[in-house]
């Protein structure tokens, strides 16, 4: 079950990194760049949603797959947060909270797995409202323009992706707490 539509799916979103990326080095026109890659995060993004629902409604979930899709999502993410403090469309300080969060609970997961204490650090709804601020935010700061021209994209992405820094150090502290006790009991041995 290694090569399933599922996982063939997750791993989109690596190839989907030097396409967005890619694309500010082509020879075309600004509002041209922001549409195609605002268009790419959007449609690789979703396929989050789609692998999970196809590797559900197959009977197709695995191990790998559950490891995959999370390290897919944090790379695109970041990924994109980069392009984004390149393009000086996203605070350098923000882009460090959320991929600083990312590897800190990351390591913390691995951790806890490893001591067998994985439920502590289980995701929680506060990591899934990040994650949605976040989906939300990059597309708008992508995009960088009128959206039908009533809406700044701009301006609704600099405060999504700074509500997604508030979640995302929010969320940290309650990962954190949560591993706590397992960590001193850990310790206290």
């Amino acid at each position: 079950m290694f090569l399933t539509i599922p996982t063939l799916m997750t791993c989109t979103r690596f190839v989907a990194i030097p396409l967005i990326v890619g694309v500010f080095y082509t020879p075309m026109e600004p509002a041209l760049q922001n549409l195609i890659a605002t268009l790419m995060f959007i449609v690789f993004a979703a396929t989050d949603w789609l692998d999970g629902y196809l590797a559900r409604k197959l009977n197709q979930t695995s191990s790998f797959g559950a490891f995959l899709d999370p390290v897919a999502d944090k790379f695109l993410v970041c990924a994109s947060l980069l392009v984004l403090v390149h393009l000086q469309r996203a605070d350098v300080f923000v882009a460090l909270i959320i991929i600083g969060r990312e590897i800190a609970i990351s390591a913390l997961r691995e951790w806890m797995a490893q001591i067998g204490a994985s439920k502590s650090v289980a995701v929680h709804m506060l990591g899934k409202l990040k994650t949605t601020a976040q989906m939300v935010a990059i597309p708008f700061l992508l995009y960088d323009g009128m959206l039908f021209g009533v809406m700044d994209t701009g301006v609704w992405g600099h405060v999504l992706i700074w509500i997604a820094a508030v979640l995302t150090v929010w969320s940290m502290v309650y990962y954190l707490q949560k591993a706590l006790p397992e960590i001193r009991a850990r310790v206290d041995r």
